[in-house]
């Protein structure tokens, strides 16, 4: 029914009379804390804000100065695109905007009505944990015609919603650019149709609109990952996992098939994790005989040993003149008792890759890019083009959305006119590095051509050092397939300096050969199969560990570990002046679930490690939510790091973190007990009541978990009930992560190829390079190699064992918005050393 212009015309003129009002509204509501906000009466848990549908109020309510942003979701759907949603709502409420989910997608939109509804912040709750989409998605032929996107821009307007955040596919995010291309003419149509007058769409001349990637695939260029491929990763390879027990046990052969119509990263990241023999993806088809090279390849890894066969083909794949390629053509070609003569078995995983809750990274990617969404609409201005929210490496980015999905268009033209140099080439760098990667480790010894001449060929040793991380394996396993191709000779130190020093001359000996039959099979395997120590060179006597370097003629050191690894390649390096044979190129790489070593944003076993955690703390916060009015204080590993406990945090939608770079005082506790009074005080019956306190196992001297449980308990006086809750060290994880998996691959084969920059004998070059003892770390949108000399005195933290700057600190603030936390004092900085001394003896204040 249109909304009669006589309202606005007696409207409009009080507008800049009230402006300063809003101005100031606007600003009270911006710097005012959340928990203060939420003790106005409308919006009290349990109680709903009246929803103003087809009235005058609700298309003036623009006017009002208070945004009003709509989000989406569309398309197929994934895993996190609830945890988008829940972080859009809470962050644009929090932001002072009102916040809209548009029910089924595009339908929704078209319909209007019910499908438009305005979400309050308790109407998301516990939604992280929730897989597929809440609000529903579903096919509109309807929007692809001129009248729906009319009726679509209708139903904004009446409900004064003039922003839309839209989770998708490629196929949604263009529909999303090109309604906003006809915004400015479908207004102009709403008014020819008189169904508005101009004064009443003044305020909504404008339409902004930003996108994200939602998609299973991960098929949108210019993006490391879209929301919810790594949990379809990770469905993937469980499944793979469990029928490579099977495969073993019979020596059978299985063909995987899993999706992937234009994109083959599932295909190549599970063939990459799981260390398949083949794989088959749209992008890359095999030479010309694709039916002789994978039997080559399958034929020499039964010769060496091997009792299972997987061959993992995307559902788009093709051979080089275009033709499909089909799971039985593989299973007929292995099992050809002309041929190889395989027991051969097909399974398609189809849907069951896209359900299941979300994985701990899809949460983070999902909740950080719906912040950054909220901020990218309240920044938009008339002429900033539509973009879409993705991820470099480490770094949430805006790119143009058009020219994404232009980019993502050109790779399925090229697969057609089958350029694949081409779409090889429009992926991003990590795709084209892990393509390489799986050539390198499934075709072990049987490239001759990779070969180095003699004078070349090296002698690398591989070290773990710390406490073990989800991905060792995995890296130990891609660095030594590495050597084996090369030709270099690698060789295991086990049990790290401690068993180098102390147990060289056993029976077997700390330092051995691999055999590359037993090392093929770690890719999934956690812990650290070559053994680890947390033992530091020093400790376990510098001068032993350098004659023993130069006894077993190393050319080169590859570590594998965290802080303590770190350190060991410090004392090494500045013991090289004393010790000559320790002038010898070596390189790290991070791998510790504290995440807490310099010159790196990502070690491996942190994802691992996070995984196990959100796991965790879903069955807990399960059990508190079922018993009603019940807090859980969770402690999480990471040393002095609070990493893990803030990053868990955002997976759980935690109520309070602690950490140790923050401290916790009594002040805080105070806070969040007043807080959570206040939250169960105002709880109508809510079925996800449970709340979550995460607090690293260093956040204070004091104050730990079972303490602060008692305190909450205490404080509670009956009005709820509190418990604490140690995962201890099942946060190391039993099988790691398909990331932390893929990674280590990837890592590891980029720090041999930066030791064999180095050759052999190169005393001189050594000393003169700072990069000769570095450190492979994920800085920002890069992969780079950083001095250790560097690292150790410009960006360590000694003392608490971490770097002096984290790019996961900001995080904090998000973890505590969304999650409502309340402002409060912030612990003071202990005082140290004299002045500690003098301000206690009343010499100096305080």
């Amino acid at each position: 029914m249109p909304i009669q212009p006589t309202i606005h015309f007696f409207l409009r003129p009080f507008f800049f009379i009230l402006y300063p009002f809003q101005t100031l509204f606007a600003f009270v509501v911006r710097n005012t804390p959340i928990g203060l906000l939420f003790r106005a009466p409308n919006s009290l848990p349990g109680f709903r804000n009246t929803r103003l549908d087809y009235d005058s109020e609700a298309a003036t309510a623009n006017m009002s100065g208070k945004k009003k942003i709509a989000i989406m979701t569309s398309g197929g759907d994934s895993p996190g695109m609830n945890g988008v949603v829940r972080a859009c709502v809470r962050m644009a409420i929090h932001m002072g905007c009102d916040a809209y989910c548009i029910y089924e997608g595009y339908e929704g939109l078209v319909r209007g009505g019910d499908l438009i509804r305005k979400t309050e912040w308790y109407d998301v709750r516990g939604w992280l944990s929730e897989g597929g989409t809440l609000i529903g998605t579903a096919r509109c032929m309807a929007f692809f015609e001129r009248a729906g996107r009319l009726a679509a821009a209708k139903n904004m307007i009446l409900h004064g919603i003039d922003a839309l955040i839209i989770c998708g596919g490629d196929g949604s995010l263009t529909g999303a650019d090109r309604f906003r291309a006809e915004w400015p003419s479908l207004l102009d149509e709403l008014v020819a149709k008189g169904e508005f007058t101009s004064q009443q769409l003044a305020p909504f001349r404008h339409l902004n609109i930003v996108g994200l990637v939602g998609s299973i695939d991960n098929d949108l260029s210019g993006t490391d990952a879209t929301i919810g491929c790594y949990s379809a990763l990770a469905r993937i390879c469980y499944a793979i996992d469990l029928i490579e027990a099977t495969a073993s046990s019979h020596s059978r052969a299985f063909v995987v098939e899993v999706m992937g119509r234009h994109c083959g990263w599932l295909a190549l990241m599970a063939g990459v994790a799981t260390g398949a023999d083949f794989i088959f993806i749209p992008e890359k088809p095999r030479e010309d005989n694709w039916r002789e090279e994978m039997c080559s390849i399958v034929e020499h890894h039964r010769k060496i040993g091997k009792r299972k066969t997987i061959v993992i083909i995307a559902e788009g794949a093709l051979d080089r003149e275009g033709n499909k390629i089909t799971p039985t053509m593989v299973k007929d070609l292995l099992a050809d008792k002309d041929g190889l003569g395989l027991d051969t078995r097909i399974t398609t995983l189809g849907h069951v890759q896209r359900g299941g809750t979300a994985v701990a990274y899809d949460r983070m990617l999902a909740t950080l890019q719906g912040v950054e969404a909220v901020k990218a609409v309240l920044e938009a201005t008339p002429d900033t083009k539509t973009c879409v929210i993705a991820i470099n490496e480490n770094k949430i980015v805006r790119k143009p959305l058009m020219e994404a999905v232009q980019d993502t268009k050109k790779v399925a033209a090229a697969i057609e006119r089958q350029d694949f140099d081409e779409a090889m080439s429009l992926r991003d760098t990590e795709f084209a590095d892990q393509y390489k990667s799986f050539m390198m480790t499934t075709a072990v010894q049987v490239d001759k051509d990779l070969l180095l001449p003699e004078k070349k060929r090296m002698k690398i040793g591989f070290i773990n050092v710390g406490a073990p991380a989800g991905g060792m394996n995995a890296a130990v396993r891609a660095g030594v397939a590495y050597c084996l191709s090369r030709g270099h000779e690698p060789l295991a130190i086990y049990n790290g300096f401690a068993g180098f020093a102390r147990h060289h001359a056993d029976t077997p000996g700390a330092v051995r050969p691999f055999n590359w039959l037993e090392v093929d099979g770690w890719a999934s395997k956690g812990g650290s199969e070559i053994g680890t120590n947390r033992e530091l060179p020093a400790e376990s006597g510098m001068e032993t560990i350098a004659n023993l370097i130069e006894k077993f003629e190393f050319d080169a050191l590859f570590l594998i570990g965290g802080f303590e690894a770190f350190h060991a390649v410090c004392q090494l390096r500045k013991a090289r002046d004393q010790y000559p044979s320790l002038c010898i190129p070596m390189t790290l790489l991070p791998a510790t679930i504290s995440n807490n070593v310099p010159g790196t944003e990502y070690s491996l076993g942190s994802d691992t490690c996070l995984n196990e955690l959100v796991d965790y703390c879903d069955k807990i916060k399960q059990s508190a939510s079922a018993t009603r009015r019940r807090v859980f204080v969770i402690e999480t590993q990471g040393g002095r790091s609070g990493y893990v406990a803030t990053l868990g945090g955002l997976g759980v939608g935690a109520s309070a973190v602690y950490t140790p770079e923050e401290g916790v005082s009594l002040d805080m506790l105070a806070a969040d007990v007043r807080h959570l009074k206040s939250v169960f005080a105002h709880d109508q019956g809510q079925s996800r009541a449970g709340r979550l306190i995460l607090i690293n196992e260093k956040a204070s001297k004091v104050y730990n978990a079972k303490l602060i449980a008692d305190i909450l308990r205490d404080e509670a006086h009956g009005r709820f009930e509190s418990r604490e809750g140690i995962p201890g060290h099942m946060q190391q994880g039993g099988v790691p992560s398909p990331m932390d998996r893929c990674r280590a691959v990837r890592l590891a084969i980029m720090c041999i190829q930066h030791l064999e920059k180095f050759g052999r004998n190169v005393h001189n070059e050594v000393k003169r390079n700072e990069n000769s003892a570095s450190v492979i770390g994920i800085k920002g949108a890069s992969v780079v190699f950083t001095p250790v000399k560097e690292l150790e005195e410009e960006e360590t933290d000694w003392p608490n064992r971490r770097p002096k700057a984290a790019f996961w600190l900001g995080m904090k603030e998000i973890v505590d918005v969304l999650g409502g936390r309340p402002k409060y004092e912030h612990p003071e900085a202990d005082l140290t050393g004299i002045k500690a001394k003098d301000v206690k003896r009343g010499i100096v204040p305080p």
